[in-house]
């Protein structure tokens, strides 16, 4: 008994999968195949006519409503290149006024350059003159001092009593020591006194 279910299970088994290959066949033979021969008559009869198939098959194709014709995908075309154009030209204007910004900068920083540069060769100028006058300024003194080292001791207290006490002091610290020693002692006391406290202090 089970060996008789067991041959109905295995038969049953077998016939679905030929039901199935039945199908596709017959689907083949009485759908496909017959659609296959027109199509390769009509193309037979439209060459024979020398009509283009795949011509006739844009024209129907670009006819159907959801599907842009040529017409419309070359104005489409046109319309985003003229898009990438002006976004371009956008870019390019940008790029054109930061430029024109930096060489202003530039500008800007050479001019400061050539002012520096000019302000640098007046100050040159200035310290060169001011050195040559300092020297000029040395070289009078120098010559003062060698006269007053020239003079008498007792000569020298009652000129340099006269002067201010910076010209006084700058004399009497530039004399040699035994010179300055007997001035001191020529002067009068209090001048003396004076004199001496100032170069203590400088």
């Amino acid at each position: 008994m089970a060996n008789k279910d067991n041959r109905l299970v295995g038969q049953l088994e077998e016939q679905q999968p030929k039901r199935k290959a039945g199908f596709f066949r017959r689907l083949f033979t009485w759908l496909v195949l017959p659609i296959m021969l027109v199509v390769a008559i009509l193309l037979i009869v439209a060459t024979l006519m020398d009509t283009n198939v795949f011509d006739l098959g844009k024209k129907a194709v670009s006819s159907l409503p959801f599907v842009p014709s040529e017409e419309q995908q070359a104005k489409e075309a046109i319309t985003n290149n003229d898009k990438k154009v002006v976004s371009l030209q956008a870019s390019i204007q940008e790029k054109e006024a930061e430029i024109a910004q930096l060489q202003k900068q530039l500008d800007t920083i050479k001019a400061e350059n050539e002012q520096n540069a000019i302000e640098k060769e007046q100050l040159q100028f200035e310290i060169e003159k001011l050195n040559r006058e300092q020297d000029a300024i040395k070289s009078d003194f120098n010559d003062i001092l060698t006269t007053y080292d020239k003079m008498s001791p007792k000569a020298i207290g009652p000129v340099v009593t006269k002067m201010s006490d910076a010209e006084a002091l700058r004399i009497l610290t530039n004399l040699k020591p035994d010179k300055l020693a007997a001035v001191l002692e020529k002067m009068d006391p209090q001048d003396a006194a004076k004199y001496t406290e100032m170069m203590t202090k400088q």
